[in-house]
């Protein structure tokens, strides 16, 4: 391939490299503040959602984190083991899973409460370009969301 097209397959041209790049350092960054507190980035992620709709299904916990069961389960399996959660099938359907705090991992949101604010002054970013930047990707990932939805 040669001229135009050929252009279009430059690493610096393609939207979804800096997404990536960007991703896996900002991950990086959480990992100093989450090591000492025995977490990974991603259960960081559940706790969180944990901490605003606990207790719930591990359905929801998918849907709000984006990720496939496959991903989740060895995850809820972890933070189990490690005594934050707790997961109890449902009595009306054997199906759902549900997912709650245990005491431990309730407390473990007053010692990840300057996580946020540790990693925002790390990145030296202004704070009203942060809340911008994040509109922006918030609308990217509700557009690609619903990109991903049947259309029937």
């Amino acid at each position: 391939m040669s001229g135009a097209g050929a252009d279009l397959l430059r690493l610096d041209r393609q939207l979804c490299f800096p997404l990536y790049a960007a991703s896996r350092l900002v991950t990086r960054l959480y990992q100093p503040l989450l090591e000492p507190l025995g977490l990974t980035y991603p259960q960081y992620i559940i706790l969180m959602i944990l901490w605003e709709d606990a207790p719930c299904p591990v359905s929801h916990l998918g849907d709000r984190a984006l990720l496939n069961t496959n991903t989740l389960t060895p995850l809820l399996k972890r933070l189990e083991q490690a005594g934050f959660i707790t997961r109890t099938r449902s009595r009306k359907d054997e199906r759902v899973v549900r997912v709650d705090l245990t005491p431990r991992g309730a407390a473990l949101k007053g010692a990840c409460a300057c996580v946020p604010e540790t990693l925002a002054g790390a990145l030296g970013i202004p704070e009203g370009a942060l809340a911008d930047l994040k509109s922006k990707l918030d609308a990217l990932v509700g557009h690609l969301r619903r990109l991903e939805q049947p259309s029937c």
